[in-house]
């Protein structure tokens, strides 16, 4: 067991080493390029820290375990909405800015009822993965276009963020050549560190006795979304709330279309999805995202007792997968 728990333990801190070099040799270097402060913000910091993700599922379906990559999908949203913001919102209440409204809301909403309706029949077939990453090249498009109508005061948010990132060792004098070579070696991180983790977790499912999915469901999700709680609480303490919302919703929405997608591609063969995840996982991360529709709208602002509601909603949801899944 104790061999187990090192090989999880050494792959979730290179997941969460190499998402951090790609997230900031990206950002770095696509500010290099002028790209849109909110830009950067919405889709490389968003996509940069699900790499986990992305890592950990194309390695659980290469070696045989589809269920624990589409659980983590799963869990991680979960974690994102109901656990990370809403310890954000008891933290300061978070304000939710319109391109929140009008975009991520809308797509988060969209993008998990299309997973919910695509289960449904037990698979995830490669065509359907298709079907997912045409829908995140129109929301790209989307956040590319809504970067231009974003207010002053929210621009400047995400220009104060990135700023305040401070560079890896490996970016000290940073040049273009030293951004690349962060992503590249962040890259790299984070594929060892995927396969270390697949390996230990599978291992103690075994151990355990329980399910590969209930691992994805809870300590790899909640691992993998370190990066999104390391974000989304540092943006809280500076006081960049209205950004803060949007990059978790934009991670969780490029979660589904882009790190699942890409996911159920690369299999020839489509990806069972057992009974309890269509049954029960998949429509509470649904309900998750349905409920953000009347929290957010409610006065636009997620407030301290809204978040404590969302705390003690995950920590049921947590509940629940333990007494009924172990």
């Amino acid at each position: 067991m104790l061999t187990a728990l090192a090989w999880s333990a050494v792959g979730l801190l290179l997941l969460v080493a190499g998402s951090e070099f790609i997230v900031r040799g990206g950002t770095r270097f696509a500010g290099r390029l002028n790209i849109s402060p909110v830009v950067i913000g919405a889709t490389i910091i968003a996509i940069g820290t699900s790499t986990p993700e992305l890592a950990v599922g194309i390695d659980s379906v290469l070696t045989g375990n589809g269920n624990l990559a589409i659980g983590n999908i799963a869990g991680t949203n979960v974690v994102n909405i109901l656990l990370i913001l809403g310890l954000s919102a008891l933290m300061l209440p978070m304000a939710i800015r319109n391109e929140t409204l009008l975009l991520d809301l809308p797509m988060i909403v969209v993008a998990s009822c299309a997973l919910l309706f695509m289960a449904s029949d037990g698979y995830l077939s490669r065509n359907e993965g298709i079907i997912l990453l045409i829908f995140s090249v129109g929301y790209t498009a989307a956040i590319i276009q809504s970067a231009r109508r974003e207010s002053r005061r929210v621009k400047a948010e995400f220009r104060e963020e990135l700023r305040e990132m401070a560079p890896p060792p490996l970016l000290a004098g940073s040049s273009w050549q030293k951004e690349i070579l962060a992503i590249v070696v962040g890259i790299a991180v984070v594929v060892y560190g995927a396969d270390f983790l697949v390996k230990g977790t599978v291992d103690l499912a075994r151990l355990w006795g329980v399910s590969e999915e209930f691992i994805g469901l809870t300590i790899i999700a909640i691992g993998t979304s370190s990066p999104e709680l390391v974000t989304t609480i540092v943006s809280t303490l500076r006081n960049q709330r209205e950004i803060a919302i949007g990059n978790l919703l934009g991670s969780s929405v490029y979660n589904i279309l882009v790190i699942l997608g890409i996911t159920i591609v690369v299999p020839s063969e489509p990806v069972a999805v057992s009974p309890s995840l269509i049954g029960i996982d998949i429509p509470v991360m649904t309900a998750v995202a349905l409920l953000c529709v009347p929290v957010f709208y409610s006065g636009r602002v997620v407030s301290r007792f809204e978040g404590a509601v969302m705390v003690g909603l995950y920590l049921a949801y947590l509940v629940f997968l333990v007494v009924t899944r172990t």
